[in-house]
């Protein structure tokens, strides 16, 4: 049993700042005091700042940086600005990706890593960006309920291990709106307001050990591997500062991961390789993932074992199992495990083929996220809701040879939608495809371990 209680968020001392010579100060690039930040973060939480002056500190902290005093104040600032939750025992471990296109990896991971004896609390996300969401992703069963309150959240974990809710009230409600206005004021992609974000969460929801998935490619919001590495360093330096726990992976992102995109498609595929049927990559970075949560936590001693129970509990079906009784205790209709008939889906299905022969060089990731976008997949505005049943099935990889007319996906879609269909194609083959005359070598998916 897991012995949890709450802790009140600080209060912030009451400093009296004016908002616009903080953000003609930041955006100078000058540096930002302690309590300018969680003055700044305090009032814009209370209501007593609006949006449109923290999305300009929003560009202003994006353009100009923060440096490591001021990103772990602004930590700080959010994770104060609501309650926290303590966890004794080490064996209470939570994994974040910093998102990508198809990147289904938690609903896999997770119920593994608790089929082992992990307790998993998971706090997470709608879409950002180009970036799908966990929480809305899940919203596609009928039911699921990602509203349980913290007392909820605290007693389901005590009892099932694993619990998978969105950002609360509560918890650190500084970044849930911050999070909100960064996804339609193009700031997602910032090192210190994503190490704010993650770690302000993850810090308030009790994790005493996190596993970092860091994507990087054309896919991820650090495109570069060094982008992805600072933010894989600032991550850990935090979790260290705080005296948890931390291991951070940096994958690729340039392809989606898996062959699934879009809501329903994204639940299926993620049944599939809880059953032992997912595509390689899927199932090897849910895998690793998985194993590190495991060894984290002190189940085995080390990550070749861990790796090793992992496999055991996919291949057992205890993993399936932990899935399935996630979804029923938190109201979803668990029978979509075995009929995936009772997800959305629409209804027209059109392929995309490719313009010539060659060998799939490159996919600007991120557009095609943009293109599920357009069909209905994604949010351009943070009050959209989300169509469940579009999405995108890839067959091809990079690496794979095509000949002229073979199809690289398939799009899931509405009858009325036959234009955005249309409109879809030629973007993607004309912004998104890169074929190449001669070989091109297959990505790798894990390329670095920083601990």
């Amino acid at each position: 049993m897991i012995n949890a209680h709450l802790k009140e968020g600080k209060r912030m001392s009451k400093e009296n700042f004016q908002v616009y010579p903080l953000i003609d100060k930041k955006k100078k690039g000058e540096r930002l005091t302690d309590k300018e930040i969680k003055w700044f973060i305090q009032n814009y939480t209370d209501g007593k700042i609006p949006d449109y002056q923290m999305s300009a500190m929003l560009m202003a902290i994006f353009l100009k940086g923060m440096d490591v005093a001021e990103t772990a104040a602004l930590t700080d600032a959010m994770l104060e600005s609501g309650e926290q939750l303590k966890f004794p025992g080490k064996n209470v471990i939570d994994k974040h990706s910093t998102g990508g296109i198809g990147d289904k990896a938690s609903f896999i991971l997770a119920p593994i890593a608790s089929a082992a004896g992990v307790k998993v609390p998971m706090i997470a996300g709608r879409g950002l960006g180009h970036t799908g969401g966990t929480v809305d992703k899940i919203e596609a069963i009928k039911g699921f309920n990602t509203a349980l309150d913290l007392k909820e959240f605290q007693k389901k974990l005590n009892q099932d291990g694993l619990v998978l809710i969105g950002q609360t009230p509560e918890i650190a409600p500084a970044d849930r709106l911050i999070y909100a206005l960064r996804d339609v004021t193009a700031t997602v992609d910032s090192v210190p307001l994503i190490t704010a974000s993650i770690m302000s969460k993850k810090l308030a929801e009790g994790a005493n050990g996190i596993v970092f998935d860091i994507k990087t490619g054309t896919g991820a919001f650090m495109r570069q591997t060094k982008d992805a590495r600072a933010l894989a360093k600032s991550l850990i330096l935090t979790s260290k500062r705080f005296k948890k726990k931390a291991v951070a992976l940096i994958t690729d992102m340039n392809q989606p991961l898996g062959r699934a995109v879009g809501h329903s498609n994204e639940i299926i595929e993620s049944i599939e390789t809880l059953k032992g049927n997912g595509p390689k990559d899927l199932t090897d970075i849910s895998l690793a993932l998985a194993a590190h949560m495991i060894h984290q936590a002190g189940i085995e001693k080390t990550y070749e074992k861990a790796l090793k129970k992992a496999k055991e509990m996919v291949s057992s079906g205890k993993a399936l199992e932990e899935f399935r009784k996630l979804i029923k205790t938190q109201g979803g209709d668990e029978k979509v495990i075995d009929d995936y008939s009772r997800l959305p889906m629409a209804e027209v299905q059109t392929e995309i083929k490719a313009p010539k022969a060659g060998y799939i060089k490159m996919f600007d990731n991120a557009k095609i996220g943009l293109l599920l976008t357009e069909l209905g997949g994604g949010r351009k505005f943070k009050t959209d809701k989300i169509d469940f049943g579009v999405g995108f099935d890839f067959k091809k990889r990079i690496g794979d040879q095509v000949k002229k007319g073979e199809t690289i996906f398939t799009i899931t879609h509405h009858a009325h939608q036959k234009d955005i269909v249309a409109k879809i194609n030629t973007t993607f083959q004309k912004e998104v495809l890169t074929l190449s005359a001669s070989k091109v070598k297959a990505q790798k998916l894990i390329l670095e371990k920083l601990s």
